[in-house]
């Protein structure tokens, strides 16, 4: 089991039109920071269905083309379930650091799930600095883990 991110890949970043402000202003950061990304869409906050977004991005991580993956919708809960169908992909449903940090270091969360709505940019800012930068605590959270997948 991988424990920490391989960030010589790059983040992949995708919303739905609802998340679609609040990923420009993740991708301003991660830009900021010299992090290298690929933005998976959507690019206005003209209708789109999560799904579109949430699946291509859930795949290309659960391959390991990138590092993590971010995404933003509305709820956070839309692209939180789609992303979770995919067998290799651990998202997390995160609304503050503490939870963002937990993500990673007790179920080993590969792509975290925004709520664009109900987060400020701040707040996203810091989780997603937290999510990127923490490691998987292994130890009696490995086994746990390792029994998600079906």
């Amino acid at each position: 089991m991988q424990n920490q991110f391989d960030l010589s890949k790059p983040i992949a970043i995708g919303s739905d039109h609802a998340g679609f402000e609040m990923k420009e202003f993740v991708v301003s950061y991660l830009e900021g920071r010299d992090i290298k990304f690929k933005d998976f869409g959507v690019h206005s906050t003209e209708s789109a269905d999560y799904p579109d977004v949430a699946h291509p991005l859930a795949g290309a991580v659960e391959k390991g083309d990138y590092a993590l993956g971010i995404l933003l919708c509305g709820s956070g809960n839309g692209v939180c379930i789609t992303a979770n169908k995919h067998q290799g992909i651990r998202a997390a449903l995160c609304w503050d650091e503490e939870i963002a940090s937990l993500a990673r270091k007790h179920n080993n969360a590969n792509v975290i799930c925004i709520p664009a709505r109900f987060v400020s940019e701040t707040a996203a800012e810091a989780m997603v600095q937290v999510f990127i930068n923490t490691t998987f605590e292994g130890g009696r959270h490995e086994n746990r883990v390792n029994k998600i997948a079906c």
